[in-house]
Protein backbone atom coordinates (compact mmCIF):
# COMPACT_ATOMS: atom_id res chain seq x y z
CA UNK A 1 0.00 0.00 0.00
CA UNK A 2 2.91 2.05 0.72
CA UNK A 3 4.50 1.36 -2.42
CA UNK A 4 0.98 2.49 -4.64
CA UNK A 5 0.98 5.85 -2.32
CA UNK A 6 4.23 6.38 -3.03
CA UNK A 7 4.22 5.65 -6.86
CA UNK A 8 0.94 7.88 -6.71
CA UNK A 9 2.28 11.13 -5.55
CA UNK A 10 6.15 10.58 -7.41
CA UNK A 11 3.95 10.31 -10.69
CA UNK A 12 1.50 13.22 -9.68
CA UNK A 13 5.02 15.19 -8.80
CA UNK A 14 6.33 14.25 -11.95
CA UNK A 15 3.66 14.88 -14.49
CA UNK A 16 3.02 18.25 -13.05
CA UNK A 17 6.64 19.23 -13.27
CA UNK A 18 7.14 17.63 -16.61
CA UNK A 19 3.88 19.28 -18.16
CA UNK A 20 5.15 22.72 -17.05
CA UNK A 21 8.76 22.13 -18.79
CA UNK A 22 6.82 20.75 -22.21
CA UNK A 23 5.01 23.75 -21.82
CA UNK A 24 7.49 26.20 -21.20
CA UNK A 25 9.76 24.51 -23.89
CA UNK A 26 7.09 24.39 -26.66
CA UNK A 27 6.20 28.00 -26.14
CA UNK A 28 9.26 29.55 -25.98
CA UNK A 29 10.25 27.36 -29.71
CA UNK A 30 6.86 28.65 -31.01
CA UNK A 31 7.74 32.37 -30.32
CA UNK A 32 11.09 32.19 -31.55
CA UNK A 33 9.70 30.28 -34.54
CA UNK A 34 7.28 33.99 -34.78
CA UNK A 35 4.51 32.55 -34.04
CA UNK A 36 1.41 35.10 -33.00
CA UNK A 37 0.95 35.21 -29.00
CA UNK A 38 -2.49 35.04 -28.87
CA UNK A 39 -2.39 31.45 -30.95
CA UNK A 40 0.34 30.19 -28.98
CA UNK A 41 -1.86 30.75 -25.84
CA UNK A 42 -5.01 29.35 -27.48
CA UNK A 43 -3.34 26.22 -28.45
CA UNK A 44 0.01 25.31 -26.77
CA UNK A 45 -0.34 26.68 -23.32
CA UNK A 46 -3.80 25.64 -23.39
CA UNK A 47 -3.09 21.83 -24.69
CA UNK A 48 0.04 21.83 -22.44
CA UNK A 49 -2.15 22.23 -18.94
CA UNK A 50 -4.16 19.54 -20.27
CA UNK A 51 -0.98 17.04 -20.62
CA UNK A 52 -1.22 14.87 -17.69
CA UNK A 53 -5.04 14.23 -18.84
CA UNK A 54 -3.95 13.26 -21.81
CA UNK A 55 -1.23 10.83 -20.82
CA UNK A 56 -2.72 9.43 -18.15
CA UNK A 57 -5.89 8.84 -20.07
CA UNK A 58 -3.75 7.04 -22.92
CA UNK A 59 -2.11 4.92 -20.64
CA UNK A 60 -5.01 3.55 -18.94
CA UNK A 61 -6.77 2.85 -22.23
CA UNK A 62 -3.76 1.40 -23.18
CA UNK A 63 -3.71 -1.13 -20.08
CA UNK A 64 -7.49 -1.65 -20.54
CA UNK A 65 -8.79 0.67 -18.45
CA UNK A 66 -11.41 2.85 -20.37
CA UNK A 67 -13.20 3.58 -17.08
CA UNK A 68 -10.21 4.96 -15.63
CA UNK A 69 -9.83 7.08 -18.94
CA UNK A 70 -13.24 8.43 -19.05
CA UNK A 71 -13.95 9.12 -15.75
CA UNK A 72 -10.21 11.21 -15.68
CA UNK A 73 -11.97 13.05 -18.38
CA UNK A 74 -15.29 13.67 -16.83
CA UNK A 75 -13.74 14.51 -13.50
CA UNK A 76 -11.13 17.03 -14.59
CA UNK A 77 -13.54 18.91 -16.14
CA UNK A 78 -15.83 19.01 -12.93
CA UNK A 79 -12.88 19.47 -10.55
CA UNK A 80 -11.45 22.15 -13.14
CA UNK A 81 -14.99 24.27 -12.52
CA UNK A 82 -15.94 23.48 -9.00
CA UNK A 83 -12.51 23.20 -7.40
CA UNK A 84 -9.62 25.28 -8.99
CA UNK A 85 -12.18 28.06 -10.72
CA UNK A 86 -14.09 27.93 -6.82
CA UNK A 87 -10.33 28.22 -5.56
CA UNK A 88 -9.38 31.42 -7.61
CA UNK A 89 -12.18 32.91 -7.15
CA UNK A 90 -11.66 32.89 -3.37
CA UNK A 91 -8.73 35.16 -4.17
CA UNK A 92 -11.02 38.09 -5.64
CA UNK A 93 -13.81 39.06 -8.01
CA UNK A 94 -12.56 37.16 -11.60
CA UNK A 95 -13.63 39.66 -14.48
CA UNK A 96 -14.13 38.67 -17.87
CA UNK A 97 -14.08 40.88 -20.82
CA UNK A 98 -12.26 39.10 -23.94
CA UNK A 99 -14.23 38.23 -26.90
CA UNK A 100 -12.77 35.35 -27.60
CA UNK A 101 -13.89 33.63 -24.46
CA UNK A 102 -17.21 34.83 -25.03
CA UNK A 103 -17.03 32.75 -28.44
CA UNK A 104 -15.07 29.40 -26.68
CA UNK A 105 -17.36 29.01 -23.75
CA UNK A 106 -20.55 28.27 -26.30
CA UNK A 107 -18.06 25.79 -27.78
CA UNK A 108 -17.17 24.14 -24.61
CA UNK A 109 -20.90 23.95 -24.16
CA UNK A 110 -21.00 22.25 -27.42
CA UNK A 111 -18.58 20.11 -27.01
CA UNK A 112 -19.93 18.76 -23.79
CA UNK A 113 -23.12 17.77 -24.84
CA UNK A 114 -21.49 15.85 -28.22
CA UNK A 115 -19.60 13.74 -25.83
CA UNK A 116 -22.86 12.59 -24.08
CA UNK A 117 -24.17 12.01 -27.22
CA UNK A 118 -21.52 9.45 -27.43
CA UNK A 119 -21.35 8.34 -24.17
CA UNK A 120 -25.25 7.64 -23.77
CA UNK A 121 -25.45 4.04 -24.97
CA UNK A 122 -22.59 3.05 -22.82
CA UNK A 123 -20.66 2.04 -25.31
CA UNK A 124 -17.93 4.12 -26.61
CA UNK A 125 -16.94 3.26 -30.26
CA UNK A 126 -13.43 4.03 -32.04
CA UNK A 127 -15.87 6.12 -34.74
CA UNK A 128 -16.72 8.03 -32.03
CA UNK A 129 -13.36 8.77 -30.61
CA UNK A 130 -12.65 10.04 -34.28
CA UNK A 131 -15.63 12.05 -34.60
CA UNK A 132 -14.08 13.80 -31.24
CA UNK A 133 -10.20 14.08 -33.03
CA UNK A 134 -11.76 15.48 -36.33
CA UNK A 135 -14.42 18.46 -34.34
CA UNK A 136 -11.20 19.14 -32.11
CA UNK A 137 -8.68 19.64 -35.11
CA UNK A 138 -11.73 21.64 -36.63
CA UNK A 139 -12.08 23.43 -34.16
CA UNK A 140 -8.06 24.78 -33.55
CA UNK A 141 -7.82 25.62 -36.74
CA UNK A 142 -11.07 27.72 -36.85
CA UNK A 143 -9.18 29.40 -33.46
CA UNK A 144 -5.96 29.98 -35.57
CA UNK A 145 -7.96 31.41 -38.55
CA UNK A 146 -9.69 33.58 -35.84
CA UNK A 147 -6.54 34.74 -33.94
CA UNK A 148 -4.21 35.21 -37.72
CA UNK A 149 -7.10 37.09 -39.19
CA UNK A 150 -9.15 39.25 -36.83
CA UNK A 151 -8.31 42.73 -36.05
CA UNK A 152 -10.07 43.40 -32.68
CA UNK A 153 -8.37 44.17 -29.34
CA UNK A 154 -8.61 41.24 -27.11
CA UNK A 155 -7.28 41.74 -23.25
CA UNK A 156 -6.84 38.01 -23.64
CA UNK A 157 -4.03 38.55 -26.36
CA UNK A 158 -2.11 41.22 -24.47
CA UNK A 159 -2.50 38.46 -21.09
CA UNK A 160 -0.97 35.32 -23.53
CA UNK A 161 1.93 37.17 -24.72
CA UNK A 162 3.18 38.66 -20.80
CA UNK A 163 2.95 34.53 -20.06
CA UNK A 164 4.96 33.26 -23.48
CA UNK A 165 8.62 32.58 -22.57
CA UNK A 166 10.85 35.47 -23.88
CA UNK A 167 14.82 35.28 -24.74
CA UNK A 168 14.75 31.61 -24.73
CA UNK A 169 17.80 30.30 -27.01
CA UNK A 170 16.52 27.57 -29.16
CA UNK A 171 18.12 24.62 -28.24
CA UNK A 172 17.43 25.55 -24.74
CA UNK A 173 13.44 25.49 -25.56
CA UNK A 174 14.07 22.00 -27.52
CA UNK A 175 15.70 20.46 -24.61
CA UNK A 176 12.99 21.27 -22.35
CA UNK A 177 10.33 20.08 -24.73
CA UNK A 178 11.98 16.95 -25.14
CA UNK A 179 12.60 16.37 -21.27
CA UNK A 180 8.53 17.08 -20.63
CA UNK A 181 7.82 14.61 -23.54
CA UNK A 182 10.12 11.67 -22.02
CA UNK A 183 8.76 12.08 -19.00
CA UNK A 184 5.38 12.67 -19.15
CA UNK A 185 4.39 9.22 -20.30
CA UNK A 186 6.49 7.79 -17.94
CA UNK A 187 5.17 9.90 -15.19
CA UNK A 188 1.63 8.89 -16.57
CA UNK A 189 2.26 5.75 -16.21
CA UNK A 190 3.49 5.42 -12.37
CA UNK A 191 0.44 7.40 -11.24
CA UNK A 192 -1.59 5.14 -12.98
CA UNK A 193 -0.34 2.35 -11.26
CA UNK A 194 -0.13 3.75 -7.87
CA UNK A 195 -3.98 4.84 -8.19
CA UNK A 196 -4.94 0.92 -9.15
CA UNK A 197 -3.09 -0.51 -6.24
CA UNK A 198 -4.87 2.19 -4.36
CA UNK A 199 -8.21 1.41 -5.44
CA UNK A 200 -8.30 -2.21 -5.02
CA UNK A 201 -7.20 -1.99 -1.77
CA UNK A 202 -10.03 0.04 -0.77
CA UNK A 203 -12.17 -1.37 -3.12
CA UNK A 204 -13.21 1.73 -5.98
CA UNK A 205 -14.05 0.90 -8.88
CA UNK A 206 -11.80 2.23 -11.50
CA UNK A 207 -14.03 5.16 -12.86
CA UNK A 208 -14.18 6.42 -9.18
CA UNK A 209 -10.59 6.47 -8.94
CA UNK A 210 -10.29 8.68 -12.43
CA UNK A 211 -12.96 10.70 -11.05
CA UNK A 212 -11.39 11.83 -8.00
CA UNK A 213 -7.57 11.18 -7.18
CA UNK A 214 -6.03 11.12 -10.62
CA UNK A 215 -8.97 14.13 -11.97
CA UNK A 216 -7.93 16.08 -8.69
CA UNK A 217 -4.18 15.14 -9.45
CA UNK A 218 -4.22 16.00 -13.21
CA UNK A 219 -5.69 19.65 -13.11
CA UNK A 220 -3.16 20.90 -10.63
CA UNK A 221 -1.61 22.79 -13.38
CA UNK A 222 -4.97 24.44 -14.30
CA UNK A 223 -4.40 25.65 -10.45
CA UNK A 224 -1.54 27.05 -10.92
CA UNK A 225 -2.04 28.66 -14.07
CA UNK A 226 -5.44 30.00 -12.66
CA UNK A 227 -4.20 31.43 -9.66
CA UNK A 228 -1.18 33.22 -11.24
CA UNK A 229 -3.05 34.62 -13.89
CA UNK A 230 -5.50 36.24 -10.88
CA UNK A 231 -2.25 37.62 -8.73
CA UNK A 232 -1.54 38.92 -11.89
CA UNK A 233 -4.86 40.72 -12.64
CA UNK A 234 -5.04 38.25 -15.54
CA UNK A 235 -8.99 37.20 -15.44
CA UNK A 236 -9.29 36.35 -18.97
CA UNK A 237 -6.46 34.28 -18.49
CA UNK A 238 -7.07 32.17 -15.49
CA UNK A 239 -11.39 31.54 -16.98
CA UNK A 240 -9.19 30.87 -20.80
CA UNK A 241 -7.07 28.27 -19.23
CA UNK A 242 -10.17 26.67 -17.66
CA UNK A 243 -12.29 26.71 -21.05
CA UNK A 244 -9.57 25.91 -22.90
CA UNK A 245 -8.39 23.10 -21.11
CA UNK A 246 -12.03 21.51 -20.39
CA UNK A 247 -12.74 21.85 -24.72
CA UNK A 248 -9.52 19.78 -25.01
CA UNK A 249 -10.04 17.49 -22.80
CA UNK A 250 -13.80 16.49 -24.11
CA UNK A 251 -12.70 16.46 -27.76
CA UNK A 252 -9.00 15.56 -27.74
CA UNK A 253 -8.33 13.23 -24.68
CA UNK A 254 -11.86 11.91 -24.01
CA UNK A 255 -11.38 10.52 -28.13
CA UNK A 256 -8.12 8.29 -26.89
CA UNK A 257 -10.28 5.73 -24.92
CA UNK A 258 -12.26 5.36 -27.82
CA UNK A 259 -9.42 4.97 -30.20
CA UNK A 260 -7.50 3.09 -28.23
CA UNK A 261 -9.79 0.48 -26.32
CA UNK A 262 -13.53 0.86 -27.76
CA UNK A 263 -15.80 -1.04 -25.68
CA UNK A 264 -18.70 -0.33 -22.61
CA UNK A 265 -18.44 2.12 -20.03
CA UNK A 266 -19.51 2.14 -16.57
CA UNK A 267 -23.37 3.65 -16.54
CA UNK A 268 -22.40 5.91 -13.78
CA UNK A 269 -20.28 8.00 -16.33
CA UNK A 270 -22.66 7.80 -18.83
CA UNK A 271 -25.70 9.41 -16.47
CA UNK A 272 -24.46 10.56 -13.15
CA UNK A 273 -20.83 11.81 -14.08
CA UNK A 274 -21.30 13.09 -17.26
CA UNK A 275 -24.76 15.11 -16.41
CA UNK A 276 -22.29 16.51 -13.55
CA UNK A 277 -19.97 18.00 -16.39
CA UNK A 278 -23.32 19.64 -18.15
CA UNK A 279 -24.12 21.07 -15.30
CA UNK A 280 -20.92 22.48 -14.05
CA UNK A 281 -20.56 23.53 -17.76
CA UNK A 282 -24.05 25.59 -18.04
CA UNK A 283 -22.99 26.72 -14.71
CA UNK A 284 -19.89 28.28 -15.59
CA UNK A 285 -22.00 29.71 -18.66
CA UNK A 286 -24.31 31.32 -16.87
CA UNK A 287 -22.02 33.11 -14.67
CA UNK A 288 -19.65 34.53 -17.07
CA UNK A 289 -22.36 35.42 -19.77
CA UNK A 290 -25.02 36.40 -17.85
CA UNK A 291 -23.54 38.77 -15.05
CA UNK A 292 -24.36 42.14 -16.04
CA UNK A 293 -21.81 44.48 -17.81
CA UNK A 294 -18.94 43.89 -15.33
CA UNK A 295 -19.21 39.92 -15.86
CA UNK A 296 -17.32 38.80 -12.66
CA UNK A 297 -17.28 35.89 -10.71
CA UNK A 298 -17.30 37.29 -7.16
CA UNK A 299 -16.06 35.62 -3.68
CA UNK A 300 -19.46 33.83 -3.13
CA UNK A 301 -19.45 32.14 -6.68
CA UNK A 302 -16.63 30.56 -5.09
CA UNK A 303 -17.63 29.12 -2.02
CA UNK A 304 -20.64 27.90 -4.03
CA UNK A 305 -18.39 25.89 -6.65
CA UNK A 306 -16.30 24.21 -3.97
CA UNK A 307 -19.78 23.29 -1.75
CA UNK A 308 -20.63 21.72 -5.15
CA UNK A 309 -17.22 19.92 -5.62
CA UNK A 310 -17.50 19.12 -2.10
CA UNK A 311 -20.85 17.24 -2.41
CA UNK A 312 -19.89 15.64 -4.93
CA UNK A 313 -17.00 13.98 -3.87
CA UNK A 314 -18.91 13.07 -0.60
CA UNK A 315 -21.84 11.42 -3.51
CA UNK A 316 -18.88 9.29 -5.36
CA UNK A 317 -17.46 8.01 -2.25
CA UNK A 318 -20.84 6.94 -0.35
CA UNK A 319 -21.40 5.22 -3.34
CA UNK A 320 -18.97 3.29 -2.69
CA UNK A 321 -19.15 3.09 1.57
Amino acid sequence: MLFNIFLLVAGLAVLVWSADKFVYGAAAFARNMGLPPMLIGLTIVAMGSSAPEMFVAATASMEGMMDTAIGNVLGSNIANITLILGLTALLGAIGVSSQTLKREIPLMLGATVLAGVFLHDKLFTRTEGVILLLMFLALMAYLIWHATTSKEQDPLADEADSEIPRDVPTPRALMWLVVGIILLPLAANWMVEGAVGIAKFYGLSDLVIGLTIIAVGTSLPELAACVAGVLKKEDDLAIGNIVGSNIFNILAVLALPGLIAPGAIDAQAAGRDFYMVLATSAALALLVLTTGRKRQLQRWHGVVLLLIFGAYQYLLFQSHA
